[in-house]
């Protein structure tokens, strides 16, 4: 009797091995890509720019607040068509489980070890918009850190000497200063306290502190076309100061004296100030007369060689302006003279209100010279303006309260005269216009030259001064010419003067009748 044959899986080795090689195979497979992803699990692919690669590798993790949270697919360059700028864009394979991330979520690439071992934290915002699948988080929410090794690099052979040689020397310089030290950081604790707002300020965004450096960049980038200029520029001021050195002993000596020079300028200058202010202000009116030496330089020069020659004579002068000054001396010392110098005196302040009110009369209108012209005029005969004084009768007016008669009023009309001129007519003539205190522009009075210059209305009794405003500026100024006129002077007299013999054109005011009876 036969046994059966075992058909089971135990029953064959060759096939027990072949499933045992499969086996492995799968599980290489899948150990080796692990850090790719299993194969058809689903993932949430995005995109992140970053800034450069930064040291970051396919397969590395991508991690959320510590955890894993994906790997990183490929990095590939990618280069602005309109910049020009280079960056690297990282395809992330992350789980489904996390999917979907917010819009302005930030990503940082980190070193999981000093050995250089790079991994992509990503860090969640707070957006409610998300990031579909496929799109890519910008550069402008990706930061690249310091390394650590970058860091060590700034650490080369020159540094590390030029550090050892500044920490010898800030020894040197703390050694025996413990005091010191410990009363400078006593004081430096009020400018911490008070530095407190100060940070805060600068790190407010309306400080923007970052503005600043973008600023100073500018000027930088600017400079850098003239780098070699200023390189020049620098050898130049050592060549300079290495010139001004050879003199710093000498500048040292002129300086010993300093303090006392300044402390001396201290106690003078303002002593001086006043010299400079007026010397200014004499500079400032002596600019017109400078501008016009220029003109009259050689003049002045002709003048000045005349005056050395009477200079010369003068002295002789002087040598008699002594004596006579002795004989005035002893004339001043006379009791007599001091005597009539104070009668002198008194009577000047007698006369002084009386000189006072007469000089605005002469002075603005005029009437002494008037007065004597006048006179010299009705003495002439057919010279000037005047002729022989003539003398004529001249009746009052008929009427109430006229100048002939006894009067209980002043004459204020009305008139019984009759003119005969064509017909019967009434004058009006028995009114009184007096004013005996006319306005001559004196002390207190209007500027008018009132006396003589009155028009009074007619049928009008006027007593006193006349309203203001009816005589106006009148007055009569006469000139030199017009008073030699005056006199009676011969052509060939006049000749001599040097005055023409031609009649000139005169500014005499003809004088407006008064329109009625002045008493």
């Amino acid at each position: 009797m036969n046994r059966r044959r075992s058909t089971s899986l135990a029953g064959s080795p060759l096939l027990i091995g072949a499933v045992t090689t499969l086996i492995a195979v799968v599980a290489v497979f899948l150990s080796y890509n692990a850090n790719n992803g299993l194969p058809f699990v689903p993932t949430y692919n995005i995109k992140v720019v970053l800034p450069e690669g930064s040291g970051l590798q396919p397969s590395n993790q991508v991690r959320i607040g510590g955890t894993r949270a994906g790997i990183v697919g490929s990095l590939t360059p990618h280069q602005d068509p309109s910049t020009g700028r280079i960056t690297a864009i990282a395809n992330l394979k992350l789980e489904k489980g996390v999917e979907p991330l917010p819009a302005d979520t930030k990503a940082t690439v980190l070193s999981v070890s000093a050995i250089g071992l790079k991994y992509l934290e990503l860090e969640k915002g707070t957006s409610s918009k998300t990031i579909k699948a496929g799109h890519e988080i910008p550069v402008s929410q990706t930061t690249e850190p310091v390394d650590i090794d970058q860091l060590f690099n700034m650490f080369d052979e020159k540094t590390r000497t030029a550090i050892q040689q500044n920490t010898n020397n800030f020894g040197d310089g703390l050694a025996g200063r413990g005091l010191e030290i410990n009363d400078a950081i006593a004081t430096l604790k009020p400018l911490v306290t008070n530095a407190i707002p100060l940070l805060h300020n600068l790190a407010s965004p309306q400080t923007d502190l970052r503005g600043l450096f973008k600023g100073l960049d500018r000027p930088a980038e600017q400079t850098a076309p003239v780098a070699a200029e200023n390189a020049a520029l620098f050898s130049e001021q050592d060549t300079f100061f290495t010139a001004f050195a050879g003199v710093a002993k000498s500048l040292e000596e002129a300086t010993v004296g300093g303090p006392a020079s300044l402390e001396q300028a201290i106690f003078s200058l303002p002593y001086e100030a006043p010299f400079t202010e007026k010397s200014t202000e004499f500079m400032r009116l002596l600019r017109p007369s400078a501008k016009d030496l220029t003109t009259v330089a050689k003049p002045l020069g002709d003048a000045f060689a005349e005056g050395a020659v009477n200079l010369r004579r003068a002295t002789a002068l002087n040598t008699r302006l002594a004596e006579s000054s002795q004989a005035l001396q002893r004339f001043a010392q006379n009791p007599v003279v001091t005597a009539s110098l104070e009668d002198f005196t008194q009577t000047l302040q007698f006369g002084n209100p009386v000189l006072a009110g007469l000089t605005p009369e002469q002075a603005y209108c005029n009437y002494l010279t008037l007065t004597f012209r006048n006179l010299a005029s009705l003495q002439s005969e057919n010279i000037g303006v005047g002729t022989i004084g003539r003398a004529g009768p001249v009746l009052a007016p008929s009427g109430p309260n006229n100048e002939g008669f006894p009067s209980s009023a002043p004459a204020n009309g009305p008139s019984v005269e009759k003119a005969f001129v064509g017909s019967s007519t009434i004058v009006d003539n028995n009114h009184v216009h007096a004013n005996p205190y006319p306005n001559v522009a004196g002390p207190g009075q209007p500027r008018v030259c009132e006396a003589a210059n009155e028009t009074y209305e007619k049928g009008k009794a006027v007593l006193g001064n006349l309203p203001a405003g009816s005589i106006g500026a009148n007055r009569e100024i006469t000139s030199r010419e017009e008073n030699l006129f005056g006199q009676k002077y011969s052509a060939e007299q006049l000749k001599s003067l040097g005055i023409s013999t031609a009649k000139p054109k005169t500014t005499t005011k003809k004088k407006t009748p008064s329109k009625g009876k002045k008493k």
